[in-house]
């Protein structure tokens, strides 16, 4: 194995897979640390942790595991991936994890770029942007777990961090890879071991991965990897032949994102949905069964969700507990999944972190298989031997992604 990643999440660890499997690299996403080592033939593997809402303490237990592991597969780089949108709070876990990272790899410098300009995220002079909007007004200030209203990513990290935050800024950028090389090595003399690195477009990131060569610790989204795989000898290949499955296909939907929200009221024209509340939950009026009962009879391609108005969300989390409301929403859509798939579903989209990581751990699953791609950031993915899936991100995805993710598992080209 070459390059060894840890993801924050399951749905942004699958981003971050499929970038490296359309760049070249025999990619394996693992769910969790695996307990085997990895197959003779792949070069990266991506575990996939939920530590992004945890304790600071436990992500950093987590992922130091996920390091031991990759580099027991004899990893030369590591890659610690986190959410385009910098998902944390002023208490990590980006910052803490990193830190940990670093230590134990004894690593001076460390590229900190969430960007990836063709999802529309860029960073100028340290401020994260979401489109042509800085990210505390995109709607990314309204999370119900990590509410961003801080678009200075420099100012975050250092609230989170130990150590002085340093920067690349875009004009450094813009000089190509040696200049970018020479500035991280200067602030990491200085003292500055995190390091932000601004981006602006695709071209920028393959710059900051060619100056990320021999680095043993570099941080991002998915698209500061992109230029990681040339540094290793390897170019973009076909990938295998996807296959797909035939039969139902149900969605599962945890995220109240601007973009899946918007998804969802496409959806709900022309396909049936059971919408779910907090209240109905702990009410015990919907239960994981007969959601799973109704979606196993509804016609066309049922989604069963939850997209609650910020208000809303607040509201329930005051009634019933921040974490208390988060969790029984994850084990409620696990148990949908776990239900629809043993009556027989084949097929499974789930949108937003949270749910993913739950759905993929209530499922057991082990290990995925990257297939095409959906949407930027969102690939097919195979389980195992009769069950297909994708996991996206809230903020990813085209509006009709439902209907266009359901043609692509079932073996369609679009």
């Amino acid at each position: 194995m070459l390059l060894g990643c840890i993801g924050d999440d399951f749905t942004g660890s699958s981003d971050l897979a499929n970038t490296l499997a359309k760049a070249g690299m025999r990619t394996v996403q693992y769910s969790g640390v695996p307990d085997r080592p990895a197959d003779a033939d792949v070069q990266t593997g991506v575990v996939a942790l939920k530590t992004r809402s945890i304790p600071a303490a436990d992500a950093i237990a987590q992922s130091l595991m996920a390091l031991d592991w990759l580099l027991e597969q004899g990893c030369a780089q590591i890659y610690f991936k986190y959410c385009s949108t910098f998902d944390s709070t002023a208490e990590g876990n980006i910052g803490p994890v990193a830190e940990a990272l670093a230590d134990a790899l004894d690593a001076r410098a460390v590229i900190v770029c969430p960007a990836f300009p063709g999802t529309g995220r860029s960073i100028y002079q340290g401020h994260l942007f979401v489109k042509d909007v800085l990210l505390n007004e995109s709607g990314m200030q309204n999370h119900p777990l990590t509410p961003m209203t801080d678009p200075d990513i420099r100012r975050v990290l250092g609230a989170q961090s130990k150590g002085p935050v340093g920067h690349v800024e875009a004009a450094t950028v813009l000089s190509g890879a040696c200049a970018i090389r020479a500035r991280l090595d200067s602030e990491a003399a200085a003292g500055k071991r995190l390091i932000v690195v601004d981006a602006l477009q695709d071209a920028d990131l393959m710059h900051i991965g060619m100056a990320a060569k021999g680095l043993r610790l570099v941080t991002g989204g998915s698209g500061a990897a992109l230029g990681l795989p040339a540094n290793f000898g390897i170019t973009a290949q076909d990938r295998a032949l996807w296959t797909g499955e035939k039969g139902k296909c149900v969605i599962l939907s945890g995220s109240c994102s601007i973009a899946t929200r918007s998804q969802i009221a496409h959806h709900k024209t022309s396909h049936p949905s059971m919408e779910v509340s907090a209240d109905m939950l702990f009410a015990g009026q919907i239960t994981a069964e007969t959601a799973a009962d109704w979606a196993m009879n509804a016609d066309g391609l049922p989604l069963v969700y939850s997209a609650a108005d910020p208000d809303v969300v607040t509201a329930a989390q005051d009634k019933y507990g921040r974490d208390e409301s988060a969790g029984k929403f994850e084990q409620f859509f696990a148990d949908v999944a776990i239900m629809c798939t043993a009556k027989g579903v084949h097929k499974l989209l789930t949108a937003g972190g949270e749910t993913s990581g739950a759905v993929v751990e209530g499922l057991a699953l082990t290990q995925l298989e990257i297939g095409p791609e959906i949407d930027p950031g969102v690939p097919a993915l195979r389980a195992r031997d009769r069950l297909v899936l994708a996991l996206k991100s809230g903020n990813f995805g085209s509006v009709d992604y439902f209907e266009k993710a359901a043609r692509i598992l079932d073996g369609s080209k679009t």
